[in-house]
């Protein structure tokens, strides 16, 4: 039985930068890594749709959310933050650790936030430094309407801060032509990549009020310092450079399919995650799904935890569950980066295997049906 990783992150990684990670040990400060960095932050560029410079961190996804928030947000100053599950109030813990004083736009676990709640939070507050958003909330399986929220943050001196950690890479995102400030992701998700690696991609607005910051309360993520380095290019401190060599890999990847192309491909395999899901009589949990992850509802009367755990023991498929308040309630199916259809079908084939054993009612291969029909439709489409 072959393992499945189908979690929403970390992902699969694929065969030639794992290979490419087996590598021996080499000395970070040449030019032979400054050369792979260069590459690989134009690279980057191209994924996030930008002509910002992007800032690489050696740190986790979080590392580069607070490397956003306390460059460019100063102790006292004021934030508006958009939550609509786990990662959205990530950003207002971040916040609160800093001394930045919060106002929190919420909504229900499975809702995304509205562009007229910003708009109002906005006219209520315009002394608000800075926005905070996601674009692809990872808990619930929402996706945010960046596009809108960039429309209205530019309008004002605010800067749109975006965790697109789950999301870049996998769904349509246009950072400059969104108006978005500064965008934050991980190396774990659509990169294709081993945790380890962020980045950020910064405008030039933002680079304007971080240079205006009198005290930013940071060592580490000192923005300013790590741009200085890029002429190099290089960095302040010692990256991850063998996780840059190997992103180099997964981004050629990247490059020769197309970003388009990919969004297009991660969006059909969302389409078919939902219809199969749907016809098992599984409801979806968001109401605006994002093409990055599908998430759904456990039955009523069916244990969330041991769907799950004899999803893995029994057919070697791993897919994530709910956290805090939702820990037995959904089931999440991660599609991005190094994932196809055919690992769809297979998280959908032992999803509807499970189900059967746990005593719910359904029709046997209902749910590989409609996905099936979903992705024939798809290539009919595209004239495949």
């Amino acid at each position: 039985m072959r393992p499945r990783l189908l979690t929403p992150g970390p992902t699969p990684v694929p065969e030639e930068t794992l290979l490419e990670l087996a590598k021996p040990i080499v000395y970070h400060r040449t030019p032979h890594f400054r050369q792979a960095l260069a590459q690989a932050l134009a690279d980057l560029q191209y994924v996030y749709q930008t002509k910002n410079p992007v800032i690489p961190l050696t740190c986790s996804g979080t590392g580069a959310l607070e490397a956003a928030l306390a460059n460019s947000c100063p102790a006292k100053s004021k934030v508006i933050c958009l939550i609509s599950g786990r990662f959205g109030e990530r950003w207002r813990s971040i916040a609160k650790a800093f001394g930045v004083e919060v106002i929190s736009v919420s909504v229900p676990y499975g809702q995304d936030v509205q562009p007229e709640q910003l708009a109002r939070a906005l006219a209520d507050h315009p002394d608000a430094v800075a926005v905070c958003a996601t674009l692809c909330e990872t808990s619930t399986g929402v996706a945010n309407d960046i596009e809108a929220f960039g429309g209205l943050v530019a309008a004002t001196p605010a800067l749109l801060l975006v965790d697109a950690i789950s999301g870049l890479g996998a769904m349509k995102y246009l950072t400059d032509s969104w108006h978005v400030d500064i965008c934050a992701t991980g190396s774990q998700k659509a990169l294709m990549l081993p945790p380890g690696l962020a980045f950020v991609a910064v405008s030039d607005k933002a680079w304007k009020t971080i240079e205006r910051n009198p005290s930013p309360r940071t060592f580490y993520f000192d923005l300013l310092k790590a741009r200085e380095k890029l002429g190099g290019p290089d960095t302040p401190f010692t990256p991850a450079h063998t996780l840059i060599y190997a992103l180099s890999v997964s981004l050629k990847k990247i490059r020769v399919e197309g970003i388009e192309n990919i969004w297009a491909r991660q969006a059909l395999n969302a389409a078919a995650a939902r219809a199969g899901f749907q016809a098992m009589g599984l409801e979806l949990f968001a109401a605006r799904p994002a093409d990055a992850v599908t998430v759904v509802k456990v039955p009523g009367g069916l244990d969330g935890v041991e769907l799950l755990n004899r999803l893995e023991k029994n057919y070697g498929l791993k897919l994530a569950g709910g956290q805090d308040s939702l820990k037995g309630k959904i089931i999440r199916l991660g599609h991005m980066g190094y994932i196809d259809r055919f690992d769809v079908l297979a998280a959908l084939a032992g999803v509807e295997l499970v189900l059967l054993d746990m005593g719910h009612t359904l029709k046997a291969g209902s749910g590989l049906t409609a996905a099936q029909q979903v992705f024939a439709q798809g290539d009919k489409a595209r004239g495949g």
